[in-house]
């Protein structure tokens, strides 16, 4: 059975009551919810952290390492900014799936880039809650090919 790390990044926690139009009404306790019930189907195990910090964030990548066999991120502003969480992913070298809720591409200039996607064996984006679900499938998917 598969591990997986999913991690949720800043201001994810708020979800539900931040920015409805763009995040949706959905709440990070319900995509864990969501995820987990996922997990179960696919017969994969995970463990989900949700912080604010930076640090926090890649402590648990590198953490992860030789407990998880892949990794689910959603980055959240860091995405944009944290070429530290960029190292992390690549230094442990576990398959990563980098999740958003709504279409970065669609939005602000300054979201469009990311560092994480090229350490990332890919990316889903603007599905909402969706995403987390498209993307732990790809993920698993991806790890039951690489056997």
């Amino acid at each position: 059975m598969h591990s997986i790390l999913v991690l949720h990044g800043p201001n994810l926690n708020l979800l539900g009551k931040r920015e409805p139009g763009i995040y949706g009404s959905v709440t990070l306790e319900q995509i864990n919810q969501m995820l987990d019930r996922e997990s179960q189907a696919l017969q994969a195990n995970i463990l989900t952290l949700q912080s604010n910090h930076e640090g926090i964030l890649i402590d648990a990548i590198h953490e992860a390492m030789g407990q998880h066999h892949g990794l689910l991120i959603n980055a959240g502003a860091y995405t944009h900014t944290s070429v530290g969480l960029r190292d992390a992913i690549a230094a442990v070298n576990l398959p990563t799936v980098e999740v958003h809720l709504s279409n970065i591409y669609k939005r602000e200039a300054f979201r469009h880039h990311s560092y994480i996607a090229p350490v990332a064996i890919g990316q889903i984006s603007g599905f909402g809650a969706e995403s987390y679900l498209l993307g732990l499938h790809a993920l698993v998917n991806y790890l039951k090919q690489s056997q």
